[in-house]
């Protein structure tokens, strides 16, 4: 990512009202700053990678002798660091001597900030234009082009290299800031050609904040819900989606992370929301859903489908036609030569805490005729369902068998790229 230069950052106008002077290292005002980090460490830099502007307000320094205070200049300036930058006047009073003999012997640029400005002032603007410009001056055209909301989407969604600073200071570029506690959704639309559809979700749920683009294969979006609101936050995202998505669309919302969890957290449920789409376009659904709405769906609701697919369906096609055999071998022979639906029966039955009200309900059949299938089905496979030990083993192969099935006279949809970057041209959000 190209860099701005020191020189650059000290014409910013929240560096600039600390009235930094310049005590040694000239020659290096044009060194490129990668990013610019506040620490109050004094003892070993390893938290450096190199090409960082460290600030620090120097009360470590106040009290440390003379040699502390070079070994920790001669520590800076070997991780590779473009320049320090010290408060001076509130817990230092004056800068050391020592500090500015050492930083001028090994050309490092020091600086003494004069005024108090707020650390998180300084790093938020300074890094924000150093990914400005890192957006901005990119040699490799990514296929978003200048969309930096789409850019960001993609990178998260495709797990590439970033780091939290970074995907925070994009995200501010992109007007989006998670507040303290805020709960973060990825959501994933196929049917829709717009980002409109998000934004009529997010004004159903009384505002939120979002990142949102459009893909060849489905919108895209991060949803960010306070974290005062209460209430389960993926039943929310759900049923402001079942209110406005267009009949025929489907909808897959991730699992709710903390904000403040870190960037991988945000790229977890990105990737868990494209992978719940893939599914739910691929695999016909446990239970029937409304004929003339949307069909909408979470990443949790797909979890045993989702952890029997892991490296996608066809890798696990053949175990998983293994597992439905032996669970289920003797339901599958009857169905071979009767016109029954024991199988689906079993499956919705376990998925609903074995109750024949619902259960019922769902197959729109009565509770007579679901005892009688109840019955069968026990007798075929020589067991009780209602079995606490056995519940997982059916449940599993019941669903097994609905994935390696799939959606009868249907291709596969090559919903999701497992790698965003080949996903082709973006339209903005």
């Amino acid at each position: 990512m190209p860099a701005l230069t020191l020189r650059e950052i000290l014409a910013l106008d929240p560096v600039r009202a600390t009235e930094p002077e310049l005590l040694a290292g000239a020659g290096g005002l044009d060194r490129p700053v990668r990013w610019v980090h506040s620490s109050e460490v004094y003892e070993g830099a390893n938290f450096l990678d190199g090409g960082e502007l460290l600030l620090t307000n120097g009360f470590g320094l106040m009290d440390a002798d003379e040699e502390v205070r070079r070994r920790y200049v001669r520590e800076v300036a070997a991780r590779g660091a473009a320049g320090l930058a010290v408060e001076v006047g509130r817990s230092l009073p004056a800068m050391p001597a020592e500090v500015t003999d050492e930083a001028r012997r090994l050309g490092l640029p020091l600086l003494a900030l004069r005024r108090v400005v707020p650390f998180v002032r300084i790093t938020e603007a300074a890094n924000r234009a150093i990914v400005a410009r890192g957006l901005s001056g990119r040699t490799v055209v990514r296929p978003w082009g200048d969309d930096h909301t789409a850019a960001l989407l993609a990178d998260l969604a495709d797990r590439a290299a970033l780091n939290q600073p970074e995907v925070e200071a994009r995200a501010a570029l992109a007007g989006f800031h998670p507040g303290p506690g805020a709960r973060l959704l990825g959501v994933s639309v196929h049917g829709a050609r717009e980002t409109a559809v998000v934004d009529r979700a997010v004004r159903q749920l009384g505002g939120a904040g979002v990142l949102r683009a459009v893909f060849p294969a489905d919108v895209l979006a991060l949803l960010a819900l306070p974290g005062t609101r209460s209430g389960d936050p993926v039943r929310a995202v759900q049923d402001a989606f079942r209110a406005v998505a267009e009949p025929g669309s489907t909808v897959a919302v991730g699992h709710a992370v903390a904000a403040g969890g870190g960037w991988l957290r945000w790229s977890d449920t990105l990737r868990a929301a494209r992978t719940t789409l893939e599914l739910a376009l691929t695999v016909p659904p446990a239970e029937p859903s409304a004929p003339d709405g949307p069909s909408v769906t979470s990443s949790r609701a797909l979890a045993l489908e989702r952890e029997l697919t892991r490296g996608g369906v066809d890798a696990n096609r053949e175990r998983l036609a293994g597992m439905v055999q032996a669970a289920l071998g003797p339901l599958l022979e009857w169905e071979a030569v009767h016109a029954s639906d024991l199988v689906r029966t079993l499956e919705v039955h376990l998925r609903n805490g074995c109750s024949p009200t619902r259960t019922a309900a769902l197959l729109h059949i009565g509770r007579q005729s679901l005892y009688q299938r109840l019955e069968r089905i026990e007798s075929l496979l020589g067991l009780e369902v209602g079995d606490p030990d056995l519940l997982g083993e059916l449940l599993a192969a019941a669903c097994a068998h609905r994935v390696v099935r799939g959606r009868a006279g249907e291709r596969p949809v090559a919903v999701v790229q497992r790698r965003v970057t080949a996903l082709g041209p973006l339209k903005g959000a």
